[in-house]
C-alpha cells in the first residue's frame, strides 16, 4: 500500500480487540472470530489486535501470531487491520512487526517499549531500526501510563522525518497540549489516533485521524458513530455522544485495562470473562458498578440488575 493511500484509508474507530481465553487459559479461537464479526457487523471501522486491551505481554510470539492470522482471516478485508507488534524486546518487536507485513495487514502499531524506560535516543534508534526493516506503514503506540517513559514530540518528529512508512500514532498521553504540538510538529497529515477515550472526540477536533478505543469492545455502535457524525459536519450529534459514552469509559478504566471490558463482556454474555495471571477481575463492587452502567446504557437488560 502506497503511504498516501494508507494515510486516506486508516481512518474512524478501530477496535483494539480483547483476547478471549477458555477456561483452561487457552486462545478461544471461536470467540475471537465471533468478536471480530460483531465489531465489523457494529460498525467499526478497523480492527487492532495484540495492542493493550488483548494482553499481548501473558502471550507468546506463537499466540500473537495466531491471533494475527485469525484476525486477518475473519476480517477478510471488510476493514482496515493493524495489529500490534511492539515488546519490550527489540527482536520480537522486528519479528512481530515483520510478520504483520507478511500477512498483508494494513499498518503495524509499535508501543513505545514498557519497563525497560529507554531514553529518546534509543527510542530513536528502536524505531528507525524495526521502521527500516519493512516497508508496512508504522503507527507509534505512546502510552507513558504504561511504558513509564513518554515518546517526546521531538523524537516523534524526527523519526517522522527519517522514516517515510511512519505515518501515524495512536497518543494514549493524558497531556493534550502534547497531543497538539505531535500534530504541529509532525505534519497536519500525520495520523493521529487517540488512545484516551475522553479525548477521542476533542482529537477529532483538532485534525485527528480517529481512535483505537478500548471502550469500542463494549460499544462498538456508539464509538463508531461518533466518529462517522464528525466526518459527516454533525458537531452536536458528535458532542452528545461524546457526553453519553462518558459513564462507561469512566466504570471501565476504574481497574487496570482490560480487566473491566472483559468483566463486562462477560455479563453481556460476549465471552467467559477469563484474564491470564497476573490480571485478574476487577472486585464483586466494581463489578456490581459495571452492570449498572451497562443496564443504563443499554447493554444489558433491566432484569439483568438482579443478578
Amino acid at each position: 500500500m502506497a503511504y498516501t493511500e494508507a494515510r486516506e484509508k486508516l481512518r474512524g474507530s478501530i477496535c483494539p480487540v480483547i483476547t478471549p481465553f477458555t477456561e483452561d487459559g487457552a486462545i478461544d479461537e471461536k470467540t475471537f472470530k465471533e468478536l471480530v464479526n460483531w465489531q465489523i457487523e457494529s460498525g467499526s471501522h478497523g480492527i487492532s489486535v495484540t495492542g493493550t486491551s488483548g494482553e499481548p505481554s501473558s502471550m507468546t510470539i506463537a499466540e500473537r501470531k495466531r491471533v494475527m492470522e485469525l484476525a486477518k482471516e475473519t476480517i477478510d478485508g471488510r476493514v482496515i487491520f493493524t495489529p500490534g507488534t511492539g515488546s519490550t524486546n527489540h527482536d520480537e518487536t522486528m519479528e512481530l512487526t515483520k510478520y504483520a507485513e507478511e500477512l498483508g495487514a494494513d499498518a503495524a502499531m509499535v508501543i513505545v517499549p514498557y519497563y525497560n524506560r529507554p531514553n529518546q535516543e534509543a527510542l530513536y534508534q528502536h524505531f528507525k531500526t524495526v521502521a527500516d526493516s519493512v516497508e508496512i506503514p508504522i503507527i507509534i503506540y505512546n502510552i507513558p501510563g504504561r511504558s513509564a517513559v513518554n515518546m517526546e514530540v521531538s523524537t516523534m518528529k524526527r523519526l517522522v522525518q527519517d522514516c517515510p512508512n511512519i505515518i501515524g500514532a495512536k497518543e494514549s498521553n493524558k497531556d493534550f497540549e502534547h497531543v497538539n504540538r505531535v500534530l504541529l510538529e509532525c505534519g497536519r497529515d500525520f495520523l493521529l489516533f487517540s488512545g484516551i477515550e475522553l479525548l477521542c472526540y476533542p482529537m477529532l477536533a483538532i485534525g485527528g485521524a480517529g481512535f483505537i478505543s478500548a471502550t469500542a469492545n463494549v460499544e462498538p455502535v456508539k464509538v463508531a458513530a461518533l466518529y462517522n457524525a464528525w466526518a459527516a459536519g454533525d458537531v452536536a450529534k458528535a458532542q452528545d455522544l461524546h457526553f453519553e459514552l462518558m459513564p462507561l469509559n469512566d466504570v471501565l478504566f476504574k481497574d487496570t485495562n482490560p480487566t473491566v471490558a472483559k468483566a463486562a463482556l462477560g455479563m453481556m454474555g460476549k465471552i467467559t470473562p477469563k484474564l491470564r495471571m497476573p490480571l485478574g477481575l476487577p472486585s464483586e463492587e466494581l463489578q456490581e458498578e459495571v452492570r449498572q452502567v451497562l443496564i443504563e446504557n443499554g447493554n444489558l437488560p433491566q432484569e439483568a440488575l438482579a443478578k
